[in-house]
């Protein structure tokens, strides 16, 4: 593509299956098929965000690499987005550029972790996105190319290639997407946006950096705080299997046991409170699981907490109808990569 005020190469193919091809060649695609963002296609994503290809939507703090909104629509045509899904990618990259999100030290690691993304507000309904089944997977186009531009920009624009910058050793298939809308609708809670600080009926993301999902299952109780220990369970695995930092996880929690909470009356904030003093170990406890050698470094009655204070728990609604499932997020690196939520514009 090129044309006024555009500032890309330009690469003359013969069709769709050989810009595939130059694509593959070049390295330029997470490995799946794209779509060719020919100079019309990027100007028709610019046009319905109100953007210029030369406006900065976001600078990367550590190597301050620029991210035009010419790059992000491009992206975005690449991934199969429409047009109308532009201003949420947008409002990723922005939070993304944020420097208490450290985009650089999570795209390089070798923790291999992944930019979850929450959308919320009246966007979700009017793109189509999905908050129910299969949530956190396949089949839903606005969920999983707003993911895929991301992955695309990181790939392209920030040079977060595998085995260059990305040193990710194993990654999860979040690197492909890994996005959401909140389930307003059929949820007893405020919006994870609205706790954030954003006002009711704003359309906004959330992003954050973190690990392959662990799912879970209580079918066997009506006691939210038996489902809350389940929670808690989960965080000390991780605590003790992969990271003991303390930092911003996101749970999250499908209808059957959304419902649990609702009969009993808890709120979000019920849930954080009581997770935040079940979620600890203490460091003897790495004795258990094969880490001896720096159980014994310190105190090893020393308790750790997977969380700073409540509010460091991100907690959404989403998932299935039948089920008594949620998930749980665990972050990259505690709290050297901390969650944004952005405002989307329009």
């Amino acid at each position: 593509m090129s044309g006024p005020g555009f500032a890309s190469a330009v690469h003359e193919v013969a069709d769709a299956v050989e810009a595939n091809e130059l694509f593959q060649r070049r390295g330029w695609t997470d490995g799946l098929p794209v779509m060719p963002p020919t100079e019309d296609a990027v100007a028709r994503f610019l046009d319905a965000a109100h953007l210029a290809p030369g406006d900065v939507i976001g600078i990367e703090p550590v190597r301050r690499r620029s991210i035009s909104a010419e790059k992000v629509a491009i992206a975005a045509v690449m991934a199969g987005c429409l047009p109308e899904y532009l201003p949420v990618v947008v409002a990723v990259v922005k939070a993304m550029c944020q420097p208490e999100y450290a985009l650089h030290g999570s795209t390089a690691s070798t923790g291999g972790s992944a930019p979850f993304i929450v959308v919320n507000g009246p966007v979700r309904q009017a793109i189509g996105m999905n908050a129910t089944h299969n949530v956190l997977a396949n089949a839903c186009r606005a969920n999983a190319t707003i993911g895929r531009s991301i992955r695309l920009i990181l790939l392209n624009v920030l040079g977060g290639i595998p085995g260059q910058l990305d040193r990710s050793t194993l990654g999860h298939p979040g690197k492909f997407t890994f996005c959401i809308a909140e389930d307003e609708e059929d949820s007893p809670w405020l919006p994870l946006s609205v706790e954030r600080g954003l006002a009711a009926g704003q359309s906004a993301v959330t992003s954050l950096q973190v690990e392959s999902p662990t799912q879970i299952m209580n079918e066997w109780t009506h006691d939210p705080r038996e489902l809350c220990d389940t929670y808690a369970a989960a965080m000390r695995s991780n605590m003790l299997l992969y990271s003991i930092w303390e930092g911003n996880y996101a749970l999250v929690i499908a209808k059957q046991q959304r419902d649990i909470f609702a009969a009993a009356g808890w709120r979000k904030q019920d849930i954080r409170e009581y997770v935040f003093e079940k979620a600890r170990v203490k460091r003897g406890e790495w004795r258990t699981v094969g880490k001896a050698a720096v159980a014994g470094r310190k105190d090893e009655d020393q308790v750790y907490c997977a969380l700073r204070s409540p509010d460091d728990l991100l907690v959404v609604a989403a998932g299935g109808p039948a089920g008594g499932f949620a998930a749980i997020l665990p972050p990259w690196y505690g709290k050297k990569s901390l969650a944004v939520t952005m405002a989307v514009a329009g």
